[in-house]
């Protein structure tokens, strides 16, 4: 048997978006724009919560901390995809591969459980409005956040583990902008069969327990609406989650098209994740305030009374 000596890999070569030569200045100003316009959305929500005394509720609380993961996830690839299309290196380090997918992980997981707890905050709400204070009071509202990044962290760990306890020996192109599981677990030095099976059914089982718990809570809250008499406080009543539902939308479609497809395309599953990455995020901040009369109302009152401090 022909014995080679194998070095293992230092580095990793991102090979940005597949068939996109020659369209590196629109791409980025592309999404420069839609990055600008998620950090300045999300900062602008935060702001609004945290100044208006109205909005500290469980809901809004809930919605703060979706604002915080939704500035940090795209800032997980984009900075790096963005200094690729202007010519500057399109490498990264073994290190920096694995802890863009250990963050990208945590970061995604995250925002699935935050999803899963704002649809039981909206159960509690509607379902049971006299215990609603109960059951999300202060302290339920913060185990439960801690749990979520507990969690996360645990989830991402899992597959980072999982990924880059394998050997890197050969080939180091990486067929996409970003570190992730699809693109990085082929080229691995040894067989992957455990670890792919692994780390999609805990991408797989989390996804799916997420989103069953959702299905649950809307279950309930539907069969709530209904049950209301006039029709101006069903319109109410669903207005509440309309918005929340539209993010749920958003979030669930790109993780079904990119982990839980039979078969892989890098084309496809590089847009998918430019929707995920990128636009959903920059989106969020307009889902959410666009049908908001109170969020609106605090994020004026901030606005202008941060105007004359300005100029002092």
């Amino acid at each position: 048997m022909e014995m080679r000596n194998h070095t293992p890999v230092t580095m990793f070569l991102l090979m940005g978006i597949p068939y996109t030569k020659g369209l590196e200045n629109v791409l980025f100003v592309f999404f420069l724009a839609f990055y600008l316009l998620t950090l300045l959305g999300n900062l602008l929500i935060l702001l609004a919560i945290l100044t208006s005394s109205t909005l500290h509720t469980p809901m809004y609380f809930f919605l703060g901390n979706l604002s915080v993961f939704d500035i940090f996830f795209p800032s997980v690839s984009s900075p790096q995809m963005m200094l690729s299309l202007m010519g500057q290196s399109c490498t990264i380090s073994y290190q920096g591969c694995a802890c863009q997918l250990f963050f990208y992980h945590f970061l995604g997981c995250t925002e699935c459980f935050l999803y899963t707890v704002m649809a039981y905050d909206r159960f509690a709400a509607i379902c049971h409005p006299l215990r609603c204070t109960v059951m999300m009071n202060p302290r339920v509202c913060a185990v439960m956040t801690l749990s979520t990044w507990m969690g996360s962290c645990l989830h991402a760990s899992v597959l980072t583990f999982l990924i880059f306890k394998l050997p890197y020996c050969g080939p180091n192109e990486v067929h996409s902008y970003f570190c992730d599981i699809p693109v990085v677990l082929p080229l691995a030095f040894a067989d992957t069969s455990l670890a792919q099976t692994v780390s999609f059914t805990n991408v797989g089982v989390v996804a799916l327990l997420c989103f069953l718990l959702i299905l649950a809570s809307y279950t309930h809250i539907v069969l709530s609406i209904l049950k209301i008499s006039s029709s101006a406080g069903r319109r109410r009543a669903f207005s509440t989650c309309s918005a929340h539902l539209t993010s749920i939308l958003l979030f669930y479609g790109p993780v079904v098209l990119i982990y839980l497809r039979p078969a892989s395309s890098p084309w496809l599953d590089s847009v998918v994740q430019v929707l995920n990455n990128i636009v959903t995020p920059s989106l969020n901040p307009l889902i959410y305030t666009l049908r908001n009369k109170d969020v609106k109302l605090a994020l004026r009152k901030a606005l202008i009374q941060g105007v004359p401090t300005c100029r002092a």
